[in-house]
């Protein structure tokens, strides 16, 4: 029983961790500054902010469809919507692997192996990081923050996502690191077709609108960090804010913590002070766009996850 449902009691254990530390460090420099923080905002502006992140879910979501489509997947709009939001149930795991939980439900659906589905997920984490890359390059390009520590970020970021994009290449890697281990020959043979699989998704008609509509999503969240920040009293330029969070964002999920847990909220503060935030706004803001980002997902993931875990059981049935 527990292990069924352990993915599910970390996130609710990382929640309660990561409020209780960010508590800590509003209350550190003063509850008084937060609270009038919060008064500013209202639930209007909160609905905002909200409403911004369903965008970028309904972005992710259609470039999730497409690339399940360009993969042949015998699946429709609904189907693909019902696994794609359940997985925001595990965005909290290390590496956010937990999402691959929407292999486990199509495999259930539709009889597909683990390597003849894999290179959806894939091929939508190296879209995804793509559409990062391209606006952080653009805001850093028009702001003041083109520091030593986010070039070299940008370019492991792009390298990996050259190589996601190079099918050949990663198959010819697979096969080398084969001949060197000379064993673990079954596991080689799945990567080998998972690496072949990417395939699908390297053609102009799949790549181009896929990574655009990444960059509209993730520009969308920058956008509702950029005005957070107006709205408590430090506005800073609008490459600016969207540089900040997208590259807090970028380092937490290639440190591989869950959901980037700390490594997300420390870049996010640091870089805002920098700019000449007040230490007691940089945590604010960092507290209220985590919590309609990713808490917000993971929420919605909860409350769709146990339906997608349910119609796939029964299918399998």
């Amino acid at each position: 029983m527990f292990r069924r449902y352990r993915g599910l009691l970390s996130t609710l254990l990382l929640l309660i961790l990561f409020g209780a530390g960010m508590a800590g460090a509003i209350l550190s420099t003063g509850w008084v500054e937060a609270g009038a923080g919060v008064a500013r905002l209202g639930p209007g502006k909160l609905a905002l902010l909200l409403a911004l992140t369903c965008g970028h879910f309904a972005v992710r979501a259609a470039r999730w469809h497409i690339l399940a489509r360009a993969a042949g997947l015998p699946t429709g709009l609904r189907q693909n919507l019902r696994h794609f939001f359940g997985g925001f149930a595990m965005t909290a795991t290390p590496g956010r692997l937990g999402e691959l939980v929407r292999l486990r439900w199509i495999g259930r659906e539709t009889g597909w192996s683990l390597e003849r589905a894999a290179p959806i997920a894939f091929a939508d984490r190296a879209v995804e990081l793509a559409g990062m890359v391209l606006p952080i390059a653009v805001a850093v390009s028009f702001s003041n923050l083109g520091t030593g520590a986010v070039w070299p970020l940008l370019l492991i970021t792009a390298i990996l996502i050259w190589i996601s994009c190079r099918p050949k290449l990663m198959t010819r890697m697979v096969e080398t690191a084969w001949r060197i281990l000379g064993r673990g020959g079954r596991s080689f043979v799945r990567l080998r077709r998972m690496t072949r699989g990417m395939a699908s998704f390297t053609g102009p008609g799949v790549l181009l609108p896929t990574t655009a509509i990444s960059v509209l999503g993730w520009c969308l969240e920058g956008l509702a960090f950029y005005l957070l920040l107006s709205w408590l009293g430090t506005p800073i330029p609008l490459s600016a804010a969207i540089a900040i969070f997208l590259t807090a964002v970028l380092s937490g999920a290639l440190s591989g913590l869950p959901g980037g847990l700390g490594g997300t909220e420390a870049a996010c503060v640091g870089l805002l002070l920098l700019q000449g935030v007040p230490a007691e706004t940089a945590i604010l803001a960092t507290l209220v766009i985590r919590v309609t980002t990713l808490w917000f997902t993971v929420l919605v993931g909860l409350c769709v996850f146990p339906l997608s875990e349910m119609r796939s059981r029964r299918a399998a049935a």
